[in-house]
């Protein structure tokens, strides 16, 4: 069973408060959607649940073995990061990209073991990628190289998947696809935790909300009209609900509208 658990969590960089007393807990079969505008803490904060950077104070846990006592291949093992707008410079086929994501798991020396191929076509065809296998990734387009990043991401099938900014650059059909595919991997039973500026899918898709604003926790549960305004300062109406949920952001009524009217 898999058990992730934050307290207290705080990161300060050159004497500014990035994140001020965070704390989270979920587990196998979750899907966790953080939201909050720019500059939210909202990357740093799937930082250091990755276990990718260590928070000036506060702690993680993975089944109660708080992160430094986790050896890192170990670490890796089980979980997967995705950050947010990755790139790769290296002129490699997209099934060669995909097939990092199984380096933990790799003998220390020789090839790619036949063993891996089924997980890696899986992959692929999960990301609506396997037409693209041979192409070198550095050809592809800005969303097919997230697809092809969130494909590494979920080769290896970690229990705990944390993905930022997923469905970023993705066209409508993949955006959707990629996040339902998110709640079908936490429906699975393993644990997803991801960061999305798109309300309507997390509200669709994701169990719970974690929502952030100037770094401290401005509201968790379920997405409601309240929580979307406290945070974002906007109003928002939320109709239907799981799989067809939509919120729909309503106009701003402010002193630019009567500039913009004036003769």
């Amino acid at each position: 069973m898999t058990y992730l658990l934050a307290e207290h969590i705080c990161v300060s960089k050159g004497g500014h408060a990035i994140l001020d007393d965070v704390s989270l807990e979920a587990g196998a079969g979750d899907f966790v959607a953080v939201i909050g505008p720019n500059g939210a803490g909202k990357s740093t904060l799937l930082s250091v649940l990755a276990g990718l950077l260590r928070p000036t104070s506060g702690e993680v846990s993975l089944d109660g073995k708080n992160f430094p006592q986790i050896p890192p291949k170990a670490l890796a093992r089980r979980r997967a990061y995705l950050p947010q707008n990755p790139l790769c410079e290296w002129p490699l086929s997209v099934e060669r990209l995909v097939a990092l994501g199984l380096t933990p798991q790799l003998p220390a020396l020789g090839g790619l073991p036949p063993a891996f191929e089924p997980a890696i076509r899986k992959a692929l065809e999960a990301c609506d990628l396997l037409d693209r296998r041979t192409q070198t990734v550095t050809t592809l387009s800005g969303g097919e190289l997230s697809r092809a990043m969130l494909a590494r991401a979920l080769v290896g099938e970690p229990d705990i998947l944390i993905v930022d900014e997923p469905v970023t650059g993705l066209d409508p059909r993949h955006a959707m696809d990629c996040a339902a595919r998110l709640a079908a991997y936490a429906a699975s039973g393993k644990l997803v935790i991801a960061s999305l500026h798109d309300l309507t899918l997390a509200a669709r898709h994701a169990h719970r909300v974690l929502a952030l604003k100037d770094g401290k926790i401005a509201g968790a549960g379920a997405l409601t009209s309240a929580m979307i305004a406290k945070v974002f300062d906007v109003e928002a109406e939320i109709k239907g609900e799981g799989a067809f949920a939509n919120v729909t952001v309503l106009p701003v009524h402010d002193s630019r509208e009567n500039w913009e009217s004036s003769p």
